[in-house]
């Protein structure tokens, strides 16, 4: 394992210094890499085959205390931080209130712990004239992130899934590269050199826990499929490389043919040309390279083929990602900037807002707060007139806040039937000025993009699927403000 592992740390050394932005690495010096090291078996034996395989002051090790477990959270970064005393290699740490972040974003703890730490190690990189940042993943981590890519929906290149150097996310400034130095080894691989080299680690005890998706994945998916192939991490890790290698031929492919098909206005709108598209063979997969970088997930672009494929008249839908809009048109396809931020005096019109945490916004002249606070046990659930609550876990950020279209619905609260929004209105004798200003809250994650289900009327019903219950940890609070 050593012999492989020094190796690919020199090759990698290679590639950075031939990448890098810094004219002060050269072939002939060098380049020093930042270990990121959480005190796990994988990250302590990474740092440990380092300081074995070369000179101490070759790499720089960094910590991040994200603050989640408590006690043993302390725990980690003192073993680490003794480990680096012990070997006099450069250390450097960081505490973060990492669910703080969280709340105030509107993301998952794994999503903001992934933010901070990679912004944090892209600064460090600058200070220090770190190149790049290696990271414990290994062949494990990568057939998990196989399994995470296709469930999400990520195209031929999540097929992929990671490469030994990539790019720095996050990164602050250019040419900032990721090394996986250990992608190659599995996950006992690894543990057995720690064992046989005594390398000392701490156990997380939250990777038993099935809370997060790729633990659920590496904790009940795989050991299924290590039933029906002992070697599966193995096998997939091997038909990743070839699955890297066919998605390099169709990015050839539509190269090739995109600048035919699609073209940038000088209002930096971009038209997709459709008679020319739907003469394409391979018509949907150009489609989806074309429009996946602008956001737009999945099940909104199974709803754009699906439209195409029809014999429904294709003018004036729209689609929406996080970031941009998509108009169609008889002749073409129209992708525009859709971004829309939080109140502003600009905005009282709008009729479609994303809604990413916290804030202020306003919906067609309606404005409300968002919150999302902690449940406890006394706390009242009725709420005043204007006000709803549902549970945080049962709608994903982000979601949207738009005005009613015919054809939403929702099972109301307490209820078990399915009710037309348009009857819910005709029960509270709207007019048609009540009507034109209620605001419907939609769930834009898995089976409820594309079905006009509502998650509720803001200010007026939730939906029975969204209700506060016993079990809720998170709320999260929309409040109309006159």
């Amino acid at each position: 394992m050593q012999k492989i592992f020094v190796q690919t740390i020199n090759d990698m050394r290679g590639l950075i210094n031939k990448w890098s932005a810094s004219s002060a690495n050269s072939s002939d010096e060098p380049a020093k890499i930042l270990l990121a090291v959480s005190g796990g078996v994988d990250s302590m034996s990474m740092a440990s085959l380092f300081a074995e395989n070369f000179p101490h002051d070759s790499f720089a090790v960094a910590h991040c205390n994200f603050n989640l477990r408590g006690k043993e959270s302390d725990a980690d970064e003192a073993l680490v931080r003794k480990w680096t005393s012990e070997n006099k290699v450069a250390f450097h740490v960081v505490s973060f209130d990492t669910k703080a972040f969280a709340a105030e974003n509107g993301v998952s703890i794994e999503m903001a712990a992934r933010e901070l730490r990679y912004r944090w190690f892209s600064r460090l990189c600058v200070e220090n004239g770190y190149p790049a940042v290696a990271v414990a993943h290994n062949a494990n981590d990568n057939a998990e992130t196989l399994m995470l890519n296709l469930l999400r929906g990520s195209g031929i290149n999540g097929l992929s899934g990671m490469s030994q150097v990539s790019d720095l996310p996050y990164a602050v400034s250019e040419g900032q590269k990721l090394v996986r130095p250990l992608l190659g080894f599995t996950r006992k691989q690894i543990e057995g050199y720690a064992f046989a080299n005594r390398v000392g680690y701490r156990e997380d005890h939250t990777n038993s826990e099935s809370e997060y998706k790729r633990n659920r994945i590496r904790n009940e998916v795989f050991p299924v499929f290590e039933k029906i192939n002992p070697s599966a991490v193995r096998t997939i890790n091997r038909e990743m490389g070839y699955y890297a290698e066919a998605a390099g031929i169709v990015e050839d492919y539509c190269r090739a043919l995109v600048p035919s098909l699609m073209k940038k206005e000088e209002d930096g709108r971009v038209c997709i040309l459709l008679d020319r598209l739907m003469d394409q063979k391979y018509w949907k997969y150009l489609l989806y390279h074309m429009l996946e970088p602008y956001g737009f997930s999945s099940p909104v672009l199974a709803s754009v083929e699906d439209l195409l494929s029809s014999d429904r008249t294709l003018s004036g839908k729209s689609f929406r990602s996080d970031t941009h809009v998509l108009l169609t048109e008889r002749d073409r396809l129209i992708v525009m900037s859709g971004e829309i931020r939080p109140y502003s005096p600009e905005l009282v019109h709008e009729s479609f807002i994303p809604v990413r945490g916290a804030g202020k916004y306003c919906v067609n002249g309606v404005r409300f707060t968002v919150e999302i606070i902690d449940r406890t046990p006394d706390m009242v659930l009725k709420q005043p007139e204007g006000t709803v609550i549902l549970d945080a876990d049962k709608v994903s950020m982000p979601f949207v806040c738009r005005t009613w279209r015919n054809g939403d619905w929702m099972v109301p609260y307490g209820m078990k039937g399915k009710k037309k929004i348009s009857d819910l209105f005709a029960d509270l004798k709207y007019g048609h000025k009540e009507k034109s200003e209620a605001v419907m809250i939609v769930d834009c994650s898995g089976e409820y993009a594309e079905k006009q289900r509502v998650a509720g009327v803001l200010g007026v019903r939730i939906d029975d699927r969204c209700k506060v219950g016993k079990d809720t940890v998170r709320i999260i609070r929309l409040s109309i403000k006159e």
